[in-house]
């Protein structure tokens, strides 16, 4: 069984698109007279962390030390991205702000426990060459003192191939495994890395074919595999839990533990989270991504962007013993 009270000595440092989300909560009383939609008359509004910053929630969650690194904007949003990451005691030293990227937003609004309508705001061009070079050297100067490395991955220009492939070189150099959850398309980007943890539809995309049964799905795990270079590889599957692969060893099949689904907003956040606490912790790969799927079925059943607490996850192993 794993420790999890061990996970507040661990140090992790997280790359990848800080964003925030921000929630408008209200309810619906009628339809508008201009057009067949919901009126929604706001009662209170939220904002939390999203994108790579949902990952460090979580991270800090569970008492794990946090590095984060990636880019903000200079704007209100910026600021308030950079205070509740301080809120949690996160070392932002990493945090580098470009005058032309502005931090990105999501906007959702809800209803009656439903997300309604979603508005992004946001950029996705590439980082500059000046900060992939700042964020190289950040990177050489912190990573002999991590026990492991997350990229966090929203395809918004910052994790590009060069970063990617800086960060893996630099961390089996000093023997730091390396997690990465990936939104491009084209998982070559992401060479070397120990974990790979898509979604199936991604996976599917990716591997340029249909996954409707698990022969499919470990066809598209091989490929996968071949074209990152990798020895471990997790295919989240939603409600069916997920599929673990593991080079020269059988695929695992773990069945999902969400008792109820409301929201799956950051599901993945929190699986590359945990999971990256129970390798770093030293269990094996499959007690990892148990204890990543318990955290899951727990997120999945609050409403919006949500963490576990290690009250819950207690709670919860404590039932599935």
């Amino acid at each position: 069984m794993i420790n999890i009270d061990t996970f507040k000595d661990l140090q992790v440092l997280v790359i990848g698109d800080l964003m925030l989300d921000e929630y408008l909560w209200g309810r619906v009383d009628r339809i508008s007279p201009e057009a067949p939609v919901p009126v929604v008359a706001v009662e209170k509004e939220s904002h939390t962390l999203g994108g790579a910053g949902n990952v460090i929630n979580n991270l800090s969650a569970m008492g794990a030390k946090v590095f984060a690194m990636g880019t903000v904007g200079r704007g209100p949003a910026g600021r308030d991205v950079l205070k509740k990451l301080e809120a949690l005691n996160v070392d932002v030293t990493g945090v580098i702000s470009e005058p032309d990227r502005p931090t990105t937003r999501k906007i959702r609004i809800i209803a009656a426990s439903q997300q309604m309508l979603r508005i992004d705001r946001e950029v996705r061009h590439r980082i500059s060459a000046h900060t992939l070079d700042a964020l190289t050297r950040i990177i050489a100067g912190y990573i002999g003192k991590m026990d492991l490395v997350i990229i966090s991955d929203y395809d918004k220009g910052l994790v590009t191939r060069e970063l990617v492939a800086r960060i893996v070189e630099l961390a089996k150099k000093s023997g730091v495994m390396t997690l990465a959850d990936p939104k491009s398309m084209d998982f070559s980007k992401y060479m070397g890395v120990t974990v790979l943890t898509p979604n199936k539809k991604e996976a599917a995309i990716a591997a340029g074919m249909q996954i409707q049964t698990s022969e499919e799905m470990e066809k598209a795990a091989a490929k996968i595999m071949a074209l990152a270079g990798l020895e471990k590889l997790i295919i989240t599957c939603g409600k069916a839990g997920m599929v673990l692969y593991e080079t020269g060893k059988p695929a695992v099949a773990i069945a999902s533990k969400a008792r109820q689904v409301f929201d799956v907003s950051g599901a993945g956040d929190t699986v590359i989270s945990l999971l990256g606490l129970g390798l770093a912790s030293g269990a094996t790969f499959e007690a990892a991504a148990g204890l990543a799927n318990l955290a899951a079925g727990i997120v999945v059943a609050k409403v919006g962007t949500a963490t576990a607490s290690i009250d819950e996850l207690k709670q919860c192993i404590m039932k599935n013993v």
